[in-house]
């Protein structure tokens, strides 16, 4: 009798990367030139998983951004795993945007997943479990088509295999 096979899905961060990126980008906003004397600054509590950005002035808030950005593609953190919302004024004259970090896959997600799976027409079984997919087989060969499709989307979140026995 033949085996089945399976495989995850999942959404996660690594958050050493992105440890590493913060580090980086507020180095480089504490050298820069255009940052001197401004209140430009990156905070992250890891609790909440919420990124805080601040900056007098909004160009300068984007400039901000686009470091926190660079760095987080150059470490191989997925831009999609921030959910930005909008800037907001201060009384003080600071504007202030948070980024809320996004980590396994929401119950939407994960049944458009699923959906898309079964869409395929191959013989596998895909099941949520909690905040993941398991996509189980009798053929490796479906799981790899499998696999192949999902990178070939787009779901808005990135998304990772894990755990392929």
């Amino acid at each position: 009798m033949a085996q089945d096979r399976s495989f995850d899905i999942v959404s996660k961060v690594n958050l050493q990367e992105l440890r590493n990126a913060l580090q980086q980008a507020q180095k480089e906003i504490g050298t820069r030139f255009d940052f001197k004397g401004s209140s430009a600054s990156i905070t992250f509590e890891e609790s909440s998983g919420v990124l805080k950005l601040t900056a007098d002035q909004s160009m300068q808030l984007k400039s901000v951004r686009d470091v926190l950005e660079a760095k987080l593609a150059r470490r191989g953190v997925s831009l999609k795993a921030l959910s930005w919302k909008e800037p907001e004024q201060n009384p003080g004259g600071i504007i202030k945007q948070e980024a809320q970090l996004m980590q396994g896959l929401s119950s939407e997600k994960a049944r458009e997943i699923v959906k898309a799976v079964k869409e395929l027409g191959l013989k596998v079984q895909p099941r949520i479990e909690g905040d993941s997919v398991r996509v189980a087989a009798r053929q490796i060969n479906d799981l790899q088509d499998v696999i192949q499709a999902l990178r070939g989307k787009d779901f808005g979140v990135p998304i990772q295999v894990e755990n392929y026995r």
